[in-house]
């Protein structure tokens, strides 16, 4: 249950009447002054909003408003009614995340407009002021003689002072799973969100939205050369964007800012801006690292179809269990399980229930119970929507029946249902229903293939975790990804939320696998190198580094066995209460600290290029001696020619002492920091 510790300022509230003839500025602020949100309305009486950091202009004079189909547009024409301001300050509680505890202190303003020619012609328009940024949503009240809303257009602008550098992805209405691109703003497409920049003064920010709940995901648009950008959302077959009925909440439209890259990353200002949570009893949510049949799979040492090298078997899934029974691992994830997979991505329907003859579900499930492990159920949908949600009654069943509590859904290729595409509002719709399901009884959901996150974790506390990224599994059939992809990664698509990034790869060239792989003569011909471009001790620490309340150590376990790195796997405890960001250059190196219980740990990662730190250890608790446990990249390590050359050393350490870390080429570091007198 979510839970309020302090609250104030809830009474603060007043109303400002005025007049429909008259031209306003209407001025919030944040809390502490220094983000400053101007509204306007234009000569032609079209609502306009600009942001300001510290004085520095970030979002110059940009419009608002929605152009909906058969009905008076909600565009211009607008006078104020009257304006609501009100403040609120409150910590709450969450069952998991970054932090245990989340402030959500806003100045909130407001605006109720009204057509100038017509009273019964609405719009409200309401911000929200944090010290980390703002959010600003829609709301269509009651129309005068309409019943439906049927939105062809969302004219939000952010009209970006200057021209900054920008970390962005290609928008597309179907995946998430783009190369990061480094251009000025001029110099970018279409983008997906969450889109962050760096101004000339060296102030960032990032666009994103939160609680997308009800419609269709926003991504945004601009002509060559400029720096305005347009928000434009996933359509329906028809062309229309959202279709709705009154009174209507769009999504929070949301710009996180900071004077630091680290303070985008320690931001809580998407999560804030969702509702409270919805499960009462959460005590079966519960944090997790996790192992898989999965990366042999990508592999092609393994099979999800049935024949001689099929992965999900009895057996193989009994093996995988008893492994992480040994080791210190919670669940275990089997891809492959269920009828279907000889035909997937064709017009024929996976059987979502019935195994395959060498694989017995309840008995593995038992098995698992009996080993204190989670049983992590997959269901592979293929996009064929229709179909699933006629069985989802059957699957989530099923699931209960067994005892499961966790599963990952996947939505690989298009969606099969004409027009439609994983980010519209169909889909949104879609997984909502799956993760409102899940938590009825009492299963927690890891999404691939997703819609964005949007914070909604906060509502639904049993969505733990998603994909919506170019992750892991690229580096096993395609060019892959490269060192600088994980260090674009914190500042961009974690902003969003948690990420199965699927780390933990100890074999990174493949040894003795790519002979296996059907496409081998194709690669070869393409000059591709498949492999993870990433040294041992990376792969540990961004364990730490890409926040998931699921972590998958996501190798085959014969790559584990008698490495004594996996130590750090075996150490990790990924519920955490408290994180720091301690170094951060967007592209370049992040260095963050999360503390477990009277631990902490701590993961450092670099691009391409190697780095030295001096990095105070501040955050831990004073008057106590830790054990650092450090698994560095090895004086000759580098991610190309050197990437498995890893030491361990142990050292005594205390709150005053400065740590000097050195981060190979394409490298990392992983550190476990104990309290001696808890050994």
């Amino acid at each position: 249950m979510i839970r309020i510790s302090h609250m104030t300022g809830l009474l603060l509230w007043s109303i400002i009447m005025i007049s429909c003839k008259q031209q306003h500025d209407l001025i919030l602020t944040s809390p502490n002054g220094q983000v400053e949100i101007n509204f306007l309305l234009s000569v032609e009486g079209r609502p306009q909003y600009t942001v300001a950091l510290d004085t520095e202009m970030i979002v110059d004079t940009s419009g608002l408003g929605l152009d909906l189909r058969k009905q008076p547009d909600l565009l211009a024409g607008f006078t104020i009614d009257k304006v609501i301001r009100s403040t609120k300050d409150e910590t709450w509680e969450r069952p998991w995340g970054e932090t245990r505890s989340v402030q959500n202190h806003y100045n909130e303003l407001k605006i109720f407009l009204v057509g100038q020619e017509s009273r019964g012609r609405r719009l409200n328009i309401y911000f929200r002021a944090f010290d980390d940024g703002l959010g600003f949503r829609y709301e269509v009240p009651d129309q005068e003689e309409v019943d439906s809303l049927f939105i062809i257009s969302e004219e939000t602008q952010f009209n970006i002072a200057g021209d900054p550098e920008t970390w962005w992805i290609k928008a597309d209405h179907d995946s998430y799973e783009k190369r990061f691109r480094q251009t000025r703003l001029s110099e970018s497409a279409s983008l997906g969100t969450p889109v962050t920049m760096k101004t000339a003064k060296n102030s960032f920010l990032s666009i994103h939205e939160a609680n997308l709940t009800n419609y269709a995901c926003m991504t945004l648009v601009h002509q060559e050369g400029s720096t305005l950008l347009e928000s434009e959302l996933a359509p329906w077959p028809d062309g229309v964007k959202v279709k709705a009925t009154f009174p209507m909440l769009s999504p929070w439209r949301t710009i996180q800012l900071s004077k630091t890259a680290g303070g985008l990353i320690e931001s809580n200002l998407i999560v804030n801006l969702n509702e409270p949570g919805r499960i009462e009893d959460t005590s079966w949510i519960k944090p997790m690292k996790y192992i898989g049949i999965w990366w042999s799979l990508h592999l092609f040492l393994e099979t999800w179809k049935a024949g001689p090298k099929h992965g999900a078997t009895t057996e193989n899934a009994k093996r995988y269990i008893d492994f992480a029974a040994a080791n210190n691992l919670q669940g275990v994830l089997v891809e492959g399980w269920n009828q279907g997979w000889d035909t997937w991505l064709t017009e024929d329907s996976f059987d979502y229930i019935t195994p395959y003859p060498d694989f017995d579900p309840v008995e593995v499930v038992r098995y698992a119970k009996e080993k204190g492990i989670e049983f992590i159920g997959h269901q592979e949908t293929g996009g064929n929507i229709p179909e699933f949600e006629a069985r989802l009654d059957s699957v989530i069943v099923m699931y209960k029946s067994l005892g499961v509590h966790a599963i990952k859904t996947g939505y690989a290729g298009k969606i099969r249902v004409p027009g439609q595409s994983h980010h519209g509002q169909f889909m949104v719709d879609h997984y909502r229903k799956v993760v409102e399901m899940a938590a009825a009884n009492k299963i927690m959901v890891n999404a691939h293939e997703p819609i964005k996150d949007t914070g909604i974790r906060r509502t639904w506390p049993n969505m733990m975790t998603r994909e919506g990224v170019r992750g892991m599994e690229w580096n096993a059939w395609s060019k892959g990804n490269s060192p600088s992809h994980t260090t674009i990664m914190a500042f961009t698509r974690m902003l969003a939320g948690p990420v199965d990034y699927t780390p933990g790869i100890f074999d990174v060239t493949f040894s003795n696998s790519r002979d296996r792989m059907p496409k081998w003569d194709e690669f070869k011909e393409r000059n591709l190198t498949l492999r993870v471009r990433t040294t041992i001790a990376k792969q540990l620490a961004l364990m730490v580094v890409l926040y998931s309340p699921m972590v998958m150590a996501a190798d085959r376990i014969e790559n584990y066995e008698g490495q004594p790195a996996f130590q750090f796997i075996r150490d990790l405890d990924v519920n955490w209460e408290d994180q720091r960001v301690l170094n951060a250059a967007i592209g370049e190196h992040v260095t963050i600290a999360r503390k477990a219980g009277n631990r902490w740990f701590l993961g450092s990662i670099t691009n391409e290029e190697a780095r030295e730190f001096e990095v105070p250890l501040d955050f831990l608790e004073k008057g106590k001696i830790y054990r650092a446990a450090i698994y560095a990249d090895a004086s000759n390590a580098h991610w190309e020619s050197n990437p498995h050359a890893i030491s361990h050393v142990l050292q005594t350490v205390a709150s005053d002492t400065v740590l000097k870390i050195r981060l190979a080429p394409g490298g990392g570091q992983a550190i476990e920091f104990k309290p001696i007198d808890q050994e």
